[in-house]
């Protein structure tokens, strides 16, 4: 009797690592996918049922533009290595990498792309995307390529707050023209798309929380520790430190990468895109964490679920 139940719990055993869904996915990208790394690994090892490697080839601030023009410099110098990665390459003592070898470092099952945030609401940045494109699907045909929807910067960004600086298209504009643009190249080439910069929109959207917008003249006046109030948004952080050039002790603000909760909102995001997932699913909350991680996981689900997806 008890060998039969041994051998009916072995098969049991063998049946769900046969059935686990194993995924290979690397992200060609910059600080905007960096931030994955950061939670999803652990809320994919929470999931007995799912397993994932997950590859980065980053540069920051790097646009399709530019990863078309290192490849082409890794064409002629093998030895021009620019991204950094997590993935180890025997007898390389750094963690540098070429687009090359990173694309054909193991069989990918997934490539992710996106624009450089800062030109992701500009049409015309896209003019490199087919070239891009085809360096992936000639290295990496067996891989899908999908999109990373990245999002619009915080309120207090410059770029698009002050209707004398910069961009002058607001926080909103910025969103739906990187959303239209990101649409535009799914539906050209039938690409899926991770809907990140839905979902922090939502949490904007959705939060009993508003960000307020400051009088940046504030920021002269206060002494440490004392910061603006920075609640009701996925991105942006501020806190003191010395400034770069003078040493002297400064407030620095970041107003376009995710914070905690930000990255936390992208990992529930890419789960549930990935492998198929609901709020529900999502087991893991970090140690010590400060935000509403129920609320970002049902964010999260409704970007997944809700996002307007190109059939394939």
């Amino acid at each position: 009797m008890m060998k039969k139940l041994f051998v009916m719990f072995a098969l049991f055993m063998l049946g769900l690592c046969c059935g686990a869904k194993e995924l290979k996915v690397l992200m060609v990208g910059n600080s905007f996918s960096q931030s994955v790394l950061t939670y999803l690994p652990s809320i994919v090892k929470a999931d007995p049922e799912n397993s994932l490697k997950l590859g980065q080839c980053m540069i920051g601030g790097c646009s399709m533009e530019r990863h078309c023009m290192e490849f082409a410099k890794t064409e002629k110098d093998p030895n021009h290595r620019p991204y950094s990665t997590n993935l180890k390459f025997p007898g390389r003592k750094n963690d540098r990498a070429s687009l090359q070898e990173l694309l054909t470092a193991d069989k990918w099952d997934i490539v992710t792309i996106q624009q450089a945030s800062h030109l992701s609401w500009r049409p015309e940045s896209y003019a490199y995307a087919d070239k891009l494109i085809g360096i992936i699907r000639k290295l990496v045909p067996q891989a899908e390529i999908v999109v990373q929807q990245t999002w619009a910067y915080r309120l207090d960004d410059e770029r698009i707050t002050s209707p004398e600086k910069r961009w002058k298209i607001g926080q909103r504009g910025m969103y739906d023209r990187l959303t239209a643009n990101y649409m535009k190249l799914a539906k050209e080439n039938h690409f899926r798309v991770i809907p990140t910069g839905y979902a922090v929109q939502l949490t904007r959207e959705k939060s009993p929380v508003k960000f307020k917008l400051y009088d940046p003249a504030i920021l002269d006046t206060l002494q440490p520790p004392a910061l603006p109030d920075q609640k009701g948004d996925v991105v942006g952080a501020m806190w003191w430190g010395p400034d770069r050039k003078t040493g002297k002790t400064i407030i620095r603000k970041d107003t376009i990468h995710l914070n905690k909760e930000g990255e936390y909102l992208q990992a529930c995001v890419w789960y549930m895109f990935l492998f198929g997932k609901k709020a529900s699913d999502v087991k893991f909350v970090p140690k010590n964490f400060t935000g509403d991680a129920e609320f970002l996981a049902k964010c999260a689900e409704e970007a997944v679920s809700e996002f307007p997806q190109v059939t394939r």
